[in-house]
Parts: C-alpha cells; sequence; structure tokens
C-alpha cells in the first residue's frame, strides 16, 4: 500500500499492489494498521456499502452531520469510475474545492475520504462496481447533500453534461452556498477525529 496525499486535507489516494499470474489476481486494499501508520487515522469500520451503475450516473454529493460524521474508504471492483473529494469543512483553508481521482478495477486503487467532507462519483462504464467501507452507519436523518453540478464547485466529471444521471434527491439537493447558509455544512472545530 501507497499513500498520495490528496490537495483537500486528511484525504489520500491509496495505490495497492496487485499481484497478477494467470490464475488470476489478488489484491490487499484494506489494513487498519497501515492507514494508522500513514494517515494517523484508527479507522473504524461499522458498515460496508456496494453500488452497482451505469455509465454516467452520477453519486453525490454526499455527507453526513458531524459530530460523528463517516469516513470513507472508496474502491472500484469493477469498471471505472471518476471520483470525487469536496472539502465542505467550513473554515477549511480548502473549503470549497475538490479533487478527483479515476479509481479503475484493475488497478485496485482506492481513496480515503476524512470525516466532515463531501464524496462524489460517477461511472464511466456500464456495470461499475463501487465498494466503501465508512467509519459509522448510515443515519437518514444526519445524510445531506450538495447539488453536484453546482456552478460554484464546477466539478468536471469528464462526462458531457448531458449524459449524467442524477437521482431525484440529489437533483433536489442545494447547492454549497445554500447548504451554508442553511448550516447544514460541518465546521472544523466541531469535527472528531476518526477512532
Amino acid at each position: 500500500m501507497e499513500f498520495r496525499r490528496l490537495g483537500i486535507d486528511g484525504a489520500f489516494e491509496v495505490r495497492n499492489v496487485v499481484h497478477a499470474d494467470d490464475r488470476g489476481e489478488f489484491a490487499e486494499w484494506f489494513r487498519f494498521d497501515k492507514i494508522a501508520a500513514e494517515t494517523g487515522y484508527s479507522f473504524p469500520v461499522r458498515q460496508a456499502n456496494i453500488s452497482r451503475s451505469s455509465r454516467g450516473v452520477v453519486r453525490g454529493i454526499h455527507f453526513c452531520q458531524v459530530p460523528p460524521g463517516q469516513a470513507k474508504l472508496v474502491t472500484c471492483m469493477t469498471g471505472t469510475i471518476f471520483d470525487v473529494v469536496v472539502d465542505l469543512r467550513v473554515d477549511s483553508p480548502t473549503f470549497g474545492q475538490w479533487e478527483g481521482v479515476e479509481l479503475r478495477s484493475s488497478d485496485r486503487n482506492a481513496v480515503l475520504l476524512p470525516v466532515g467532507v463531501g464524496h462524489a462519483f460517477v461511472a464511466l462504464e456500464d456495470d461499475t462496481t463501487v465498494c466503501y467501507l465508512v467509519s459509522d452507519v448510515f443515519t437518514p436523518d444526519k445524510e445531506f447533500g450538495v447539488h453536484p453540478l453546482d456552478a460554484d464547485l464546477a466539478i468536471d466529471f469528464g462526462v458531457d453534461a448531458d449524459e449524467l444521471l442524477l437521482s431525484p434527491k440529489d437533483q433536489a439537493a442545494p447547492s454549497l452556498s445554500e447548504a451554508l447558509a442553511e448550516g447544514l455544512l460541518p465546521h472544523v472545530n466541531d469535527l472528531e477525529p476518526v477512532k
């Protein structure tokens, strides 16, 4: 495992070693001890999610109320996604900024997101399967979103806008400025470290 720090504080791309031969392949994509040693996070897995998407499907930008919030480790099991980390932490030096990483099933790479940031991705191929481990369970009344096509964020998903497919929930999500005005966004001082 190799960790590459992203431009959003606390977020990392995790590059995993794939061992391949004529039988297939093997990759270790989660090690709590290596995550703790490299990032300082003690990452408790409280829930694991799987989603399958067609090309052009956008999921997110999602985030959870803090505390406790949710840290995530995201990987692509089949297909390819463009994974996006958005800093939604008010008072963060990178507030409102985003960074994207292409996750390919052939690379077995992953993205580690800290508590308080938003997460989104777009499927770049049909039948794309994404698996993510999270540090707390899903609680519907603590789950929020920001519109993934917010012009102020200007996220370039790498897919023509007319090809993007959003859920009704994501279509109805507020813009970043509306979420800020509504007091939905986490403040840096409210964040608790993942334990």
